[in-house]
């Protein structure tokens, strides 16, 4: 997608958080692929949450805004980027992504074009595989975690390693959310509260690629699936997934007679 000179000139300004512990090969890479954006971003904030590798010398070397967040896990480290953020725009991505060059072009343009979205999300292909291996396992990965963490919470889900959410949604329900749990997944858990309240689209195209470092190993498996379930469980106390269907199938005027 090339955006017109006339939408080009008026796209929102778009701040990159990404979350960062020991990464910081990976970290180099994912930062040059945003060098070479089409829509170049506002500002670019690496949050170093505890590295003890080169990282935060990384991010130095790149000229990109350094964040410190000492309270350990994706969570508050992400929280703390997004607090950071100047941008109209926060667009989310992960240390081990490469983006494609057109990637904050295309999150810019969807934002101007639909005023009333709240956050956007698209999949990712893991990178570092056999082609055909690659292709299916991604596939697999992406339909199974859209399919059903969108039905445990009655809307698309935000995918961590490729997100954009309006600033201002973000300032409105940022003290909801659960920055201080290490355990929770931080994707799902702002899906949850931004999902029922704000409009978040998925875009098929916008894919992102990702290392496949998350599925090496039984225990990488299980860990997430287990912070998946731990995520959901949490917020299900609150409002379990049943009432969050009737609430957004319900008909505004069939809630209000209910009141």
């Amino acid at each position: 997608m090339t955006a017109r000179g006339d939408e080009a000139a008026g796209l929102p300004s778009i701040s990159v958080v990404i979350p960062c512990r020991n990464d910081a090969e990976l970290l180099a890479k994912c930062l040059a692929s945003l060098g070479r954006q089409t829509h170049p971003p506002l500002e670019i904030i690496v949050v170093d949450n505890n590295s003890d590798d080169e990282s935060a010398e990384v991010a130095r070397r790149h000229g990109v805004r350094l964040v410190t967040e000492m309270m350990p896990g994706i969570p508050a480290a992400a929280a703390a980027g997004y607090d950071a953020a100047v941008g109209e725009i926060i667009a989310r991505c992960d240390a081990d992504c490469l983006l494609p060059t057109d990637w904050l072009q295309r999150i810019g343009l969807e934002f101007l074009q639909n005023p009333d979205l709240g956050a956007l999300t698209g999949p990712g292909s893991f990178y570092g595989l056999p082609r055909f291996q690659g292709f299916l396992l991604s596939r697999l990965y992406m339909s199974s975690y859209f399919l059903a963490v969108g039905a445990a919470m009655a809307h698309f889900p935000l995918f961590g390693s490729n997100l954009a959410i309006r600033r201002s949604c973000w300032t409105a329900d940022s003290p909801t959310v659960h920055r201080s749990d290490p355990e929770m997944h931080d994707d799902i858990c702002l899906s949850l509260h931004l999902g029922l309240n704000y409009r978040i689209r998925y875009i098929g195209g916008l894919r992102v690629g990702m290392s496949a470092r998350a599925l090496h190993g039984r225990s990488q498996v299980r860990r997430r699936f287990r912070r998946a379930f731990h995520t959901l469980r949490t917020h299900w106390v609150a409002e379990p997934p049943w009432q969050r269907w009737q609430r957004r199938v319900m008909p505004a005027s069939t809630k209000s007679a209910a009141t």
